[in-house]
């Protein structure tokens, strides 16, 4: 069975991303594109527009071409936009990096990627010169701001140099390429197209438009393709002012929405934790707030509805992607009357969905059933780069994505995401999903955060265990919480184990790193058995 979206079709869009963002910087002129949320600095559309081409015009005189990939290492600010698209103005891809990356890590990206140009910050220079060093090939190291010996793009925007005139196929050249580790496995380079990307802004529009009178917080790395489309390209299309932090601190997070009368915030599940319990929420004027989308991971319902409650706002909205979907497939109308908690919304206009049983034999499921979510469309990803094999094992011959989520949709067409297909732990031949468990653990008052994740036993089963955050101040035990979540699901799902921790890992997005976690369990176990004399490994320093 395959399910179709219910809105009308969405012709392709078949310009370069700069092109498509900002075809109207003109019209909106003088209406503030860029915010910077610490010093207030403004940057008009005008400004953005001019500045994106001064910047091309520099990079090319420097020697960037169509072809060549330039790796951007920052955290966000208002340069970081125009950084993008005068990259891409040069047909230059442009590879984002994450600002906490090792030199290792960050040198990894570069060889993959054969990012041949980097435009960093000075406090990450070091860094960046570290990852070129150990790579080789690196032509050039840019600075957002200043320090001696290299070039400022601050600087460029002076540049009299002519502005590039390049071909650009849409449907072919790559725009974007960030890494993802897709379903399994190390980062990989997601190929994202002009039009792919333009196109799924188009989608999204359709669904939760952005207003010119909006103005949306950036406090979501721009890195990430979450905050790259729904806090860079998708408001600058439509005229909307985006107020930029560089990180999430939770007061200033709270003063930028108070002080710039931000309309509208793009999250992730920690910050509606946030929002939904923290003491200094109330402390603030979040009066001018319309609607809060949250994305990146599955959000509890309850949780969401805590969160509007104190807000004063009618739901917070949710939708579903993924990098290798430019990234998004799934939304929730901006303006919808009636929507049932915790669906992460309907497909968006030219979206295709299969649903397919999770037991590896490919059986078809209906409504109601749960299972892998298969998508299809023009947001899909051209592939990723120099990883045939791979690509082919998440997007089959005949264009199914294989998300490798859990979900099920309703007789209405609203879709609810279970869990992570990886991440679902087999306890004696049942499943249970992580995120139900967190989800109950969560609606405890004493909790301040909470992940799950399966653990050993001392049989060899797997089993829930659960790493809990108290709330300051809070006197719970680890059974009394055990206990609480036995009382509200089925036996096979009881969390069997409890740890008190003091953070939760989580990405820069806001996906919980259960890897992390399990990694730490697995040298605990391997610790245990050392100790215990049970190890079969000969020469452990632990072993009697």
């Amino acid at each position: 069975m395959v399910f179709r979206s219910d809105y009308p079709a969405v012709p392709p869009v078949d310009e370069p991303i700069h092109d498509a963002v900002l075809g109207r910087a003109a019209e909106y002129g003088e209406r503030p594109a860029l915010i910077d949320g610490l010093d207030g600095t403004v940057v008009s559309y005008a400004r953005l527009d001019h500045h994106t081409r001064r910047i091309a015009a520099a990079l090319a005189d420097a020697g960037v071409r169509k072809g060549d990939v330039v790796a951007l290492h920052s955290p966000n600010s208002v340069v970081y936009p125009m950084v993008c698209y005068g990259v891409t103005r040069t047909g230059a891809a442009l590879t984002p990096v994450h600002p906490l990356a090792t030199a290792a890590e960050f040198a990894a990206q570069l060889r993959d990627s054969r990012a041949t140009w980097i435009v960093t910050v000075a406090a990450l220079l070091e860094v960046a010169r570290q990852a070129a060093e150990q790579v080789g090939g690196v032509r050039e190291i840019f600075l957002c701001d200043r320090a001696p010996g290299h070039r400022s793009v601050r600087d460029m925007l002076e540049s009299t140099a002519p502005e590039p005139v390049v071909e650009i196929d849409p449907g072919v050249d790559i725009a974007v390429l960030p890494y993802s580790s897709g379903t399994t496995g190390v980062p990989k380079g997601v190929m994202l197209t002009h039009r792919s990307i333009a196109t799924n802004l188009a989608q999204l529009n359709a669904v939760i438009p952005a207003e010119p009178d909006d103005s949306l917080l950036a406090v979501l790395p721009f890195f990430h393709i979450y905050g790259l489309t729904a806090l860079m390209n998708a408001p600058l299309r439509n005229g909307s002012s985006v107020v930029v932090l560089p990180r999430f601190d939770l007061e200033q997070f709270l003063g930028a929405v108070e002080k710039h009368r931000v309309t509208a915030l793009y999250v992730a599940p920690p910050i509606v934790l946030a929002l939904a319990k923290h003491p200094a929420v109330p402390h603030h004027d979040l009066s001018s707030l319309r609607y809060v989308m949250c994305s990146a991971a599955p959000l509890d319902a309850e949780l969401a509805a805590a969160c509007a409650r104190r807000l004063d706002i009618p739901r917070v909205l949710q939708a579903y992607g993924m990098t290798e979907l430019s990234p998004s497939s799934h939304c929730v109308p901006r303006y919808a009357e009636e929507v049932p908690p915790g669906t992460v919304g309907k497909l968006l206009p030219d979206t295709e969905m299969r649903i397919v049983a999770v037991d590896g034999g490919g059986r078809e499921l209906g409504v109601g059933e749960t299972g892998e979510l298969w998508l299809r469309g023009p947001q899909v990803m051209k592939g990723y780069l120099g990883r045939a094999s791979e690509t082919a094992a998440m997007v089959d011959a005949d264009g199914w994505l294989h998300s490798g989520d859990v979900g099920r949709i309703d007789a209405e067409g609203w879709v609810y995401i279970v869990d992570r297909v990886k991440e679902l732990i087999k306890y004696k031949g049942y499943q249970v999903a992580p995120a139900e468990l967190e989800a109950v653990l969560l609606g405890h008052e004493d909790v301040a955060d909470a992940v799950v994740v399966g653990v050993p036993d001392a049989d060899g089963n797997e089993i829930p265990k659960a790493y809990v955050v108290p709330r300051p101040g809070a006197e719970i035990g680890e059974a009394d919480l055990i206990t609480y979540v036995a009382g509200q699901v089925a036996p096979y799902k009881k969390v069997r184990r409890l740890e008190f921790t003091t953070v939760v890992p989580r990405s820069a997005a806001g996906k919980i790193l259960r890897r992390e976690l399990r990694a730490r369990e697995r040298t605990i176990s391997e610790v245990t058995c050392d100790v215990t004399g049970d190890a079969t490994s000969e020469g452990s320093p632990m072993a009697p």
